[in-house]
C-alpha cells in the first residue's frame, strides 16, 4: 500500500495528486482541478477542468465568470468519480455553502484533503462529516491555544444587547461576503429578531445565490437608498474592509463591529478600529483542530496553512506523525 507521501505532492501551484493528474485548489491555473469551496484563497480563475460542488460551482461562477474554468463538473456529497487512477469523494467541510473535503483513494491508501472546515452547526451549510484515513491535510488559521471560540449565540447577543443600548446609532458588522454574512443572518433571525437587516451590495448578491439553495434570511434589504432616520437601531453588514469607506459616514454613528475569530486578539480589534469584537469563526478552533485528529483517527496530519509549529507539536506529542506543507497562496479569508 503506497504511503500518500508517494502520490500526494506540495509543489509550485499547490497539492498535486500524480496518478489523477490534478491540483486540489491549484495557487496558479492548472489543466484539471478539484476545488474544495469558493473562496478566492482557495477558487481561482483560469483552471481547464474544474471539479465541485453544484454550490462551489455556482459561486465561482458568480465571481469569476467565464474564469471559472473551461469545463465545470458539479459532484454531489458523498458521489464518487473516478480521476485517472484515483477514487475521488466529495464530504461536507462546514465552512460555507458547498464546502467539501476531497476523499483520494488509490491503490489501499487514503488521503484526506478537508480545505477549510469548521466544527461548530450553521444552518447555512453541510456540517463537517469526519473520514478515516491514513493522512489528513488540515489548515490550521487559528492553531493555538489561544483560540477556543466562545458559544456563537452568547456573541450574538452581546450584538444584540448593543443594538438595545444604543438606539439612535446603527450596527454595522464586517462580515465576509460569502459564508461568515450569511451565517450571521441565520444565526440572529434563530434569536427571534425579525427586524429589517441591511446589506452591502456585495454581500446582498451573495445573499441571493444562497437563497436559490433554499437558504431564508428573512426581511434583508439594501442599504442604498434607505433614509438614514430608517437605519437608526439597525443591523448593518459589510465586507470587513469596508466599514471605514466613505460610504459608511453617511450612517447614524455606526457601532463598528466585526464577527471573526480574530477578534479573540484584542490587539487586531484596536487597530481595525472595532468598538464591538464578536469572535465568531467559520474555521475550527484550538481544540476542535485536536478533536478532528482523534475523530479521523489518521496516523499523520499534514498542516497546509496557518499556526503550523502548535499543531504540529501537539500532534506529535498525541503520538501522530506531522509535517507542514507551507502552501503558498492560502490565507486566512473566513
Amino acid at each position: 500500500m503506497p504511503h500518500p507521501e508517494t502520490w500526494l505532492k506540495p509543489v509550485t501551484g499547490g497539492l498535486y495528486c500524480l496518478p489523477g493528474d490534478f491540483f486540489i485548489d491549484p495557487t496558479r491555473a492548472a489543466a484539471r482541478a478539484v476545488i474544495t469551496h469558493g473562496h478566492s484563497d482557495h477558487a481561482r480563475g483560469g483552471n481547464g477542468a474544474v471539479l465541485a460542488t453544484a454550490e462551489t460551482l455556482a459561486i465561482m461562477r458568480h465571481r469569476l465568470g467565464e474564469a471559472a474554468g473551461t469545463s465545470l463538473q458539479p459532484v454531489a456529497y458523498g458521489e464518487t468519480v473516478t480521476i485517472g487512477e484515483v477514487r475521488v469523494r466529495l464530504v461536507p467541510a462546514g465552512h460555507v455553502l458547498g464546502s467539501a473535503q476531497v476523499v483520494l483513494d488509490w491503490q489501499g491508501s487514503r488521503a484526506v484533503v478537508s480545505g477549510d472546515y469548521k466544527r461548530r452547526p450553521d444552518p447555512t451549510c453541510a456540517p463537517f462529516e469526519p473520514v478515516p484515513c491514513d493522512v489528513f491535510v488540515t489548515e490550521a488559521t487559528f492553531g493555538l491555544p489561544v483560540f477556543r471560540h466562545p458559544p456563537d449565540g452568547e456573541e450574538i447577543d452581546k450584538l444584540l444587547h448593543a443594538q438595545a443600548l444604543y438606539p439612535e446609532r446603527c450596527l454595522l458588522v464586517g462580515a465576509y461576503s460569502l459564508g461568515k454574512a450569511q451565517r450571521l443572518l441565520a444565526l440572529i433571525r434563530a434569536k427571534g429578531h425579525d427586524a429589517p437587516i441591511y446589506l452591502h451590495g456585495a454581500i446582498s448578491a451573495l445573499c441571493d445565490l444562497y437563497r436559490e439553495f433554499g437558504q431564508d434570511f428573512g426581511d434583508i434589504r439594501p442599504w442604498q437608498g434607505a433614509a438614514k432616520e430608517d437605519l437608526k437601531g439597525r443591523i448593518i453588514l459589510a465586507p470587513p474592509g469596508n466599514t471605514a469607506d466613505l460610504w459608511a459616514r453617511k450612517l447614524p454613528d455606526p457601532v463598528v463591529a466585526m464577527a471573526s475569530g480574530w477578534m479573540r486578539v484584542k490587539q487586531r480589534a484596536k487597530q481595525w478600529g472595532v468598538e464591538l469584537p464578536l469572535v465568531i469563526s467559520d474555521h475550527a478552533d484550538w481544540d476542535e483542530l485536536n478533536r478532528t485528529f482523534d475523530d479521523v483517527a489518521a496516523p499523520e496530519i499534514w498542516v497546509t496553512h496557518g499556526a503550523e509549529e502548535a499543531l504540529i507539536r501537539q500532534a506529535t506529542l498525541t503520538g501522530r506523525r506531522a509535517r507542514a506543507l507551507r502552501l503558498v497562496g492560502l490565507g486566512e479569508e473566513e
